[in-house]
């Protein structure tokens, strides 16, 4: 296995903010009159845009509801962030580095907005440890498809062989199989072992650090 490029994930992978993203969408559902979701079922949508998000647990919601859902959501998002900064998980500093060392493309594919994540990265002071990004509004089709990742392989010129997908959630195992490259889970995100095996996952590790092992 000779891994050039690791796409990661963001949040449940390299960010801790499952607290954030699930009281924001209860309390958006509470002010909205809709029926609330408990924390897991909430969790289970991490991954995904806000907006297929809600979908989900609300097929039928009008299109100007669904819109004013996702926008009050992330109102309360940015709120909660700002007032506690999500944290990195324990080891992702030092695989990023140990990555940089090894001559390995660092790049992000995720749902999340771009000015969310821009913004995460600035108050880290790692806007430049990634060298390519895709963010919720940078291809047509997200998670699980393969738009993201193949996208990264054509702007980067690596080859399926050569690359690696890092998630927490079966979506993102889906996304890195169905476009032929390799893939990693963590359970220490919002899934578990068992459910990122199902998706098709080549490995599953329990801490980020166990990734260099593996590499």
């Amino acid at each position: 296995m000779d891994i050039r490029v690791v796409i990661f994930d963001f949040d449940g992978t390299l960010a801790d903010t499952r607290r954030p993203i699930v009281i924001a969408k209860q309390e958006s559902m509470k002010s909205a009159g809709l029926e609330v979701m408990d924390e897991e079922t909430c969790a289970s949508t991490i991954g995904l845009t806000a907006k297929a998000g809600f979908l989900k647990f609300y097929p039928d919601l009008p299109e100007d509801m669904l819109d004013a859902l996702v926008k009050d959501y992330r109102r309360r998002f940015d709120a909660l962030t700002q007032e506690t900064p999500p944290e990195r998980f324990p080891g992702v500093d030092r695989v990023l580095a140990e990555l940089e060392k090894r001559n390995i493309t660092r790049t992000i594919a995720t749902a999340r907005n771009k000015k969310s994540l821009m913004e995460f990265l600035a108050q880290w002071g790692m806007q430049d440890t990634f060298q390519y990004i895709l963010c919720g509004e940078d291809t047509e089709r997200l998670k699980p498809y393969p738009d993201p990742v193949l996208k990264t392989l054509e702007e980067l010129s690596f080859q399926p062989e050569n690359a690696m997908v890092v998630g927490d959630m079966p979506v993102d195992m889906e996304m890195g199989k169905s476009a032929g490259v390799y893939a990693c889970g963590v359970t220490y995100g919002n899934s578990d072992r068992k459910h990122m095996l199902e998706a098709g996952a080549d490995f599953v590790i329990d801490s980020m650090e166990e990734l260099l092992t593996i590499l």
